[in-house]
Formats: C-alpha cells, structure tokens, sequence
C-alpha cells in the first residue's frame, strides 16, 4: 500500500461511526475524487482479510469486522513497506539514515530503499541542506563517495532529539506495543525514529528519573519531562552504539539548544552539588559509567532542561499570552453571548496550553491532531469563531487549523461545564492531547456516565504507577504501559460506541473485579470529615498568606530608576527574617525569573514578580507601590505597582494551588482596578472572596 491508502486505512480503522469520503479527503489533504479512488484499491486488500468496507450515500462509509480480522490485517500492514512515501516523509527518513551512520552512504542506495529515483534523492538533499546547517553539521556530497554528515557528537544527537520531538507522539513512545498483543499500525518513519530514540533505553530512564524525583523533584511539565527523556535516551543509545562524544574539544560536553546554539553550563552547578548528586543517582540506577565527557553531557541535560522552570512559582510567566487569552475569551463571549471570563478553568486551561503550543509552532514543530476532523464535525460554528478570534489577536505567526481544533476543546468543555453531574465511581483522567482535551473529555463521561467520579487528570507516567487502591479505572486517550484490564483507552470527543464500550468496561471488570471493601465504605462515609480537614488545610493558608500581606508605598530615590535596583529594598522592607533568609539570593532568582519573560499585566502598570527559593520559608505576598515609574529589565515598559509573590522551593500542592490561584485574579478588572488604587484591607477582602469561591468549588461544597 502506498502511504496514502495506508493513511486512509488508519482513519477507517481509528473511526467508530461513519465518515464521509470528503470528510477523508480533508484529513489527508487531498481531493474527494482521489479518495474514492484509493478506495477502490482499498476494498479487495480488505476483502481478502475478511473486512468489509460499507458505502452508504449520504451518509459515508465504515469498516465491518470482527476484531480479530482487524488485527491480523494491522498486523499484516505494520509488516509491509510502503510503495511510497510523501516528501515530507523521505526526507526525515533520509536525514534518520545519514545519522545513523558514522560513513558515506551511496544516492544508489538511499533511492533503492526510499523507492525513488536518484535525482529525487539529490532533490530532497538540497532541500535538506538549511537545516542540517542550522544544526551545526555538514553535509558532504561527492561523486563516487557518496553522502555524508559531519560535525560534533552533540549536534547529530541535537537533530535527532528534534526530529523525534517533531515527528513522535506520546503514543508512539510509551504506548503498549512490545508485548505481542497490540497490533497497532505503525509507520516505518515511526519505527525508525523509535530505534533512534531507543525504546528500551527510554522506559530504563523513566524508571529511573522516577525513583529519583522522590529525592530531587524535577517539577518539570509533562512536556519537558516527555523532552528531556528523548534527549537522555537519544545520548544513551548513542553511546551504547559507540557514538561518543571526543574529550578533545574544552566545550565537548555542553548539549547544543533548541536553536543550535550552544546552551551555557547551568548556573547552578558551580558550588552546588546536587547536580553531581543527581547524575550520579541516575547511573546508579542504570548501572552505567560514562567517560567524563559523556557525563558532563547527561549531567547538563538534567539540569538545563529543569532552568526552563526553575523557581516556577505560578504558571502566568508570559503576560503578552495573558492579553491574548483574555482578548480571545471576550471575543468568543460577544459572539456567542455565553459568560466565559469567570470561567477560571477555561482561562487557566488556555494560558497552560498556548504558551508551550505557540513556542512549539513558532519553533517550526509540526502540530497533530488526529481528531480534527472530528471537532471540524462537532464545533462547525465554534471552530470558525476560534480561527476568526485567532487571526485577530495572534499575528506575529501562523496558528494551523491542528491548533485552532485543541483550542476548540477547551471552549467545548467550558460551554458543556454546566451539564455536570454527580459522580460514584472513582475514575482517573490520562489525556497527552491537552488540557483543553482532557476538560472536553471529563465533561462528556460526566454527562453520559454521571455515576463516574473523576478525581484527577494525571500524567502518563504518575498513572502508571498509582496504587490500584487509590481508583477504580483509568480512562485513557492512548495506549499505555498496563495491562488491557486495568485501563480503557477511548477518544477525546466519546463517541456513543465508546460510551457503551467504558459502560462495559466499568460493569465487566471494573465493578466485578473490585467490590467494596469495608476500608472503601468506611472512607466514603468519612466524606465530610475529609471536607472538613481539607477546608483547615486551605483555610490556613489563606489566612496565613492574607494576615501576612501588606501594601508597602516606596520611594523610588531609595534605588535606581530600574527594577533591579529596587528589588532588594523592596525585599528587605518585607521585614520577615525567620521567612526570608537571604535576600541577596531571592533578589538574584526574582531577576533571573524576569528574564524568562514579559511580567507587566495588559492595559496597567502592574508587574507580578515572583519565584520559588529555597531561601524562603513560608509563601509571601506583597504589593509594592512606588511615587514614580521603575524600569523592567525585560522590555516590558515601566510600572509603578509591583505585586511580589515568593514560595519555597518545596511547596505543597495546596499553597501552589492557592498561590496559582491569586495569581490568576490579575485576569480580573476589579483586582487589578485595586492593586493600582485600593486599601490593603479592599484588596484582602477581594482576594478572600474569590478564594472562598475557589473552595466551594474545590471540595465540591454542595448546599
């Protein structure tokens, strides 16, 4: 089958209901006449396994079989090559087997293999010439030798770790296959970037980075946790295949960043030992001894991709995305005439999810999205509104319709948020699409299976290994690392197969397998106390952070004209020595933090400040209020209110969420409107206001 027919296949077999041959068409990018076509180069192939392809006019077309037919014919599929490829794909493969080899390899035998002409091949090189420069290496072409890529250790593993980061999924890398019993369809492209990846060296170090987080918490995103894995198992497969790096050159350890540039040493390692700690944790638990160079290299990749977030202490790090979350929420509200603004979850949702997805496209990294036509299907007049709302606040790039459909999700969920209802059964949430998908698939089960409960939206890598007592099923959007029995993977959007599918499960195994146990009814009848005790935890903390809170006015003549100049006088005139320990160092963190990104809110002259150090003690709120402006480093402008937020470098989850949440009221005119303006007593009453809400909410108080 050529990569068309066997894209046409995969959405046939992925689809649960009909599905139009224009609806295809729009999926695979290409007309409705040629899909036809394919299919009827299609149906004998299916045939001739026992599957059925029904056509019904006006209504579109399904696939009909029995699972095991359907297995054996994926089975069959993921074995055969593919006739052809698409440019795209030909020349990541092409780029996949330079890489791999340390020698020339003959045009004669990249075109034999990628089953085209030589000439094409010479196409697809000159095309790939750019970025293979932009990665720092070298493409060698000469007649008789043959082809070739030269340059570091560090870079070729750099394009790897780009093209794996770009072309893979989190299907694809930690999905269930390796066991003889899933059958998933999977592209030579896949299986190739997987080799170079090196499935067994990845899960060996998600096992070990787990056991290590309970010493030293990454507190990395799942993306960056997701990202540092591929870059540690790129380097360890590539040593484990001699591929080493040469000590010969004085920087031959540092990792090249995301841009090609070299990355600078992390900052912390000089007199810090925990970063030699933590490698030496880490080939502990693989059994490794790296040469020094190698471990210079892995020691860099722990730390460097932890200083994306280091001191992280709320999630609002980039205000200008504030601005267009809330202009895009408006927009949406005007044209719908549905109240959205206080729906915390859609804004804290979106800011979440467009900040690393907009980095990821202004990166040049593909985004997928394997349910777009579906959401197309389901949200016509919501999508166009999204794109129209998109196109208008976000033109420095372009946002593809893949995007603009996960987008769409997290509107979905909010407008189908008001239908929920109670749960009974304990259920857990795994969902790498989003946010935004996640949201949309809770409200879905809540409405179709009220008697589900869902407790938390979890990780891949947290919920394999949460203790089976603690749920009842996991509901999965791709496969997982477990056995069939104890998840149940479904789409995003719960089709009404899959809802009579997770209604099964639930019954078959779920409910038979587990029966109450005297432990699990006495905690349920122990549901108020366990409100009650989490209502103290919350309270506490509220009423610790707002006693504590002062409005401070400063002078700026007591500094320079700039934020750096001002920080330490506004940190010691906090005035807490037993919470602040050293103050030198929580100014040079609140600065670095800075750097990261714009602080100052939309349409004020208000900048938030903040970070997480381990030279403070307990979570510190304070509003700064200067006679004149002072100057970000940033070029963020100049403000006149600073409000300054620092946590702990631990932080429980209750102080995070609470911290998180303050952060959040920036969003709203009446706080902001206070902080430029109000009394220290206005502005504690706001704030303890919107944070009672916030625990009626959380502990699901109910009249």
């Amino acid at each position: 089958m050529s990569t068309r027919q066997r894209r046409i296949v995969e959405l046939l077999f992925n689809q649960q209901n009909d599905i139009t041959a224009a609806d295809i068409a729009a999926e695979i990018g290409t007309s409705t006449r040629t899909i036809h076509r394919e299919l009827n180069d299609i149906e004998p192939a299916l045939a001739a396994h026992g599957i059925a392809l029904h056509k019904k006019s006006g209504i579109g077309i399904k696939i009909e079989a029995d699972g095991g037919s359907i297995d054996r014919f994926k089975q069959q599929l993921n074995l055969s090559v593919p006739a052809d490829y698409s440019p795209e794909e030909r020349r990541v493969l092409i780029l996949c087997k330079l890489l791999q080899y340390d020698e020339p390899v003959k045009l004669f035998t990249l075109a034999h293999e990628l089953n085209v002409t030589m000439p094409t091949i010479s196409s697809d090189l000159d095309q790939l010439e750019d970025q293979i420069n932009e990665q720092r290496l070298t493409l060698v072409r000469k007649r008789g030798y043959g082809v070739e890529l030269t340059g570091k250790e560090q870079a070729k593993r750099q394009m790897i770790s780009l093209l794996a980061i770009r072309y893979l999924d989190d299907s694809d890398l930690f999905g269930h296959h390796d066991d003889g019993t899933d059958h998933t369809v999977v592209h030579p492209l896949t299986s190739q970037l997987m080799s170079m990846v090196g499935r067994e060296q990845f899960f060996k170090l998600e096992r070990a980075l787990w056991q290590m987080n309970k010493q030293w918490p990454l507190r990395l995103s799942e993306d960056a946790y997701t990202r540092l894995l591929i870059r540690l198992s790129v380097a360890l497969t590539r040593i484990q295949l001699g591929c080493l790096i040469q000590p010969s050159n004085s920087e031959a350890a540092v990792p090249l960043g995301a841009s090609g540039a070299s990355a600078p040493p992390a900052q912390a390692a000089a007199g810090n030992g925990r970063e030699n700690d933590q490698l030496d944790r880490l080939l502990q638990l693989l059994d490794l001894q790296l040469p020094d160079q190698e471990a210079a290299y892995i020691s860099a990749l722990l730390t460097d991709e932890a200083q994306h977030e280091l001191g992280l202490l709320v999630n609002h790090n980039d205000m200008s995305l504030i601005e267009t979350v809330t202009g895009l929420i408006r927009f949406i509200e005007d044209k719908t005439q549905i109240s959205l603004m206080n729906d915390r979850s859609l804004v804290e949702g979106l800011i979440q999810h467009m900040h690393p997805a907009f980095q990821r496209i202004a990166n040049g990294i593909a985004i997928r999205n394997p349910i777009l036509t579906q959401i197309k299907k389901d949200y016509d007049e919501l999508f166009t509104l999204v794109r129209q709302g998109i196109d208008t606040f976000v033109q420095n790039i372009h946002i593809p319709d893949e995007e603009i459909g996960y987008i769409v999700m997290h509107f979905g969920a909010a407008i189908e948020r008001l239908k929920q209802l109670p749960w009974k059964v304990r259920a857990v949430l795994v969902c790498t699409s989003g946010i935004g998908s996640s949201k949309l698939l809770a409200v879905r089960i809540s409405k179709e299976l009220p008697q589900i409960e869902l407790i938390g939206h979890l990780s891949w890598y947290e919920a394999v290994r949460l203790p089976a007592d603690d749920y009842d099923l996991i509901i999965s959007t791709v496969n997982l690392p477990l056995a069939s029995d104890r998840y149940i993977k479904i789409s995003p959007l719960l089709t009404e197969d899959e809802t009579v599918k997770l209604r099964d499960f639930i019954h078959d195994i779920t409910l038979k397998s587990k029966e109450p146990s005297p432990a699990v009814l006495a905690d349920s009848d122990r549901g108020p106390v366990d409100r009650l005790r989490q209502l103290r935890l919350y309270s506490d903390i509220v009423l610790r952070l707002l006693d504590n809170f002062l409005v401070h006015r400063m002078e700026r003549a007591a500094g320079g004209p700039d934020l750096a100049s001002q920080l330490l006088h506004m940190v010691s005139t906090i005035d807490q020595p037993s919470v602040l320990l050293h103050k030198e160092k929580i100014v040079g963190q609140l600065l670095q933090r800075e750097q990261q990104g714009s602080l100052v809110m939309p349409d004020t002259e208000i900048a938030l400040i903040h970070t997480r150090s381990e030279w403070v003690q307990h979570p510190v709120i304070s509003l700064f209020r200067y006679d004149l402006p002072i100057e970000l480093n940033y070029e963020a402008g100049s403000v006149k209110q600073v409000l300054m937020m620092l946590g702990p470098l631990k932080l429980d989850k209750a102080s995070l969420e609470v911290l998180s949440e303050i952060s959040g009221m920036l969003l709203l005119t009446e706080m902001t409107t206070l902080l430029e303006g109000g009394s220290k007593e206005e502005i504690k009453s706001f704030i303890s206001g919107q944070l009672e809400k916030y625990m009626i909410r959380k502990l699901d108080w109910r009249d």
